[in-house]
């Protein structure tokens, strides 16, 4: 478990080296102070996993520090019950000089690994990175992708009862990604507390618990991944010139924006042309959309977003991306929809998240955005049966065993038959 109450973190910035001599001779300030970590508590429990989530500058990876020890808090306590290990910068630790397996058996040590912990341990780590010939080469010569297999593996199998990750995870390829992510879960379901800083959201829903987010070293929630990354967009949003923006947590519904122009209503009508929550895969589908103007906006951009039940973005466009102009006068009521022919997506629960802005994305000028706008559940219907998220038509070919080509996708001969 870890718990950390009211940690906070202050830098002494200098604008040259020398300045710290003339500091202490002359014993005047030439300093300025950077707060980096400002009063920041939070627990992680055993078997759970805390995203944090934030900016660039927020204080994130000072956090991290501040868990595994490399940096002390100048107030407040963390306490961890038993090893913490993880992954910060990439490489941190390591000799570039050094081969990979003297890496290792450093890195361990450091870790709190007696020599014959580490004998016992060798051969699995080494399989794990799967680096082959290059584990006996000076990791100078590897690249960062090779630099992070070592460094995952030698942490993960240190036994620690909490993990941190930070975005070094992210400079691997997909396979061991994947291969990483899967010993992360197998580590949390031993009971294992993980803290993971992202900004990839999407891992962060599918990976955490509970997030918080941080803004310029304070955090400002702690609550469920959706909503900690609702609010991540809003604060993204808020960085445009002139908004005004709001968001209320007790009321998620009424989204954020300045508000200049209003989603009054997100609706979602089947073949029928009739509303409903239910929809058959592959038959016509249409977002419809009530905008309200409270003042008066020209080359105005509705985009609609697609989540599925874990709050994962499925599918997103906007009015900008298929150039088309959208307008609208102060007081007026204005409809827009977005039809579908086939609706292709697999059964499950969705929902649809609706935003108005200018330009291609929300960070221009936000006017408002709602998650939430409308929930719903697709089937299958007298269509094919389809495991997955997308549904495909395929056309199926067949020919006799004396046949010896295969033949050309979308084009069949007499000798064919198609399922």
């Amino acid at each position: 478990m870890i718990f950390v109450e009211n940690i906070s973190k202050t830098f002494k910035l200098y604008r040259r080296p020398s300045d710290r001599l003339k500091e202490i001779v002359l014993r005047s300030c030439f300093h300025k102070e950077f707060q980096a970590v400002s009063d920041v508590s939070f627990e992680v429990r055993e078997g759970e996993t805390l995203g944090i989530v934030g900016e660039n500058g927020a204080g994130k990876s000072t956090i991290l520090k501040l868990l595994t020890g490399i940096l002390i808090p100048d107030t407040g306590t963390v306490h961890i019950a038993g090893k913490i290990t993880g992954l910060l910068e990439l490489g941190t630790g390591f000799n570039a000089e050094f081969s990979g397996i003297d890496n290792i058996i450093h890195n361990a040590t450091y870790l709190g690994l007696s020599r014959r912990e580490i004998d016992e341990r060798l051969d699995k780590i080494i399989a794990f990175t799967e680096l082959n010939e290059f584990i006996k080469e000076p990791i100078k010569t590897y690249s960062s992708g090779m630099v992070m297999r070592l460094a995952f593996s030698v942490a993960i199998h240190a036994d620690p009862k909490a993990f941190v990750v930070d975005e070094a995870l992210s400079v691997g390829d997909a396979y061991f990604q994947q291969k990483c992510i899967k010993k992360i879960k197998g580590f949390k379901e031993n009971g294992g507390s993980i803290v993971f800083v992202s900004h990839d959201m999407n891992a962060v829903k599918l990976l955490c618990d509970q997030a918080v987010l941080l803004e310029q070293g304070r955090l400002v929630d702690k609550a469920d991944p959706e909503t900690i990354i609702n609010q991540y967009n809003f604060l993204i949003a808020r960085k445009s010139r002139g908004d005004e923006i709001r968001y209320r947590n007790e009321e998620p519904s009424s989204g954020y924006g300045n508000r200049k122009v209003m989603i009054d209503h997100v609706s979602l009508v089947d073949e029928n042309d009739t509303v409903s929550e239910i929809f058959i895969s592959g038959r016509p589908f249409k977002i419809v959309v009530r905008l309200f103007g409270r003042e008066s906006v020209e080359n105005l951009t509705l985009g609609i977003l697609i989540r599925d039940k874990f709050g994962q973005d499925i599918y997103g466009t906007n009015s900008y991306h298929l150039k088309k102009r959208i307008s609208i006068k102060k007081e007026e009521t204005i409809i827009i929809t977005y039809a579908f022919k086939e609706f292709n997506i697999g059964p499950g629960k969705y929902s649809i998240t609706a935003a108005i802005h200018t330009c291609s994305t929300h960070i221009d000028e936000c006017y408002h955005w709602i998650d939430k706008g409308a929930v719903f559940e697709v089937v299958c219907g007298g269509g094919h049966v389809f495991n997955g998220l997308v549904r495909l038509t395929p056309n199926l070919y067949m020919k006799n065993g004396s046949a010896s080509f295969l033949p050309t996708p979308g084009i069949s001969s007499e000798n064919d038959s198609t399922a």
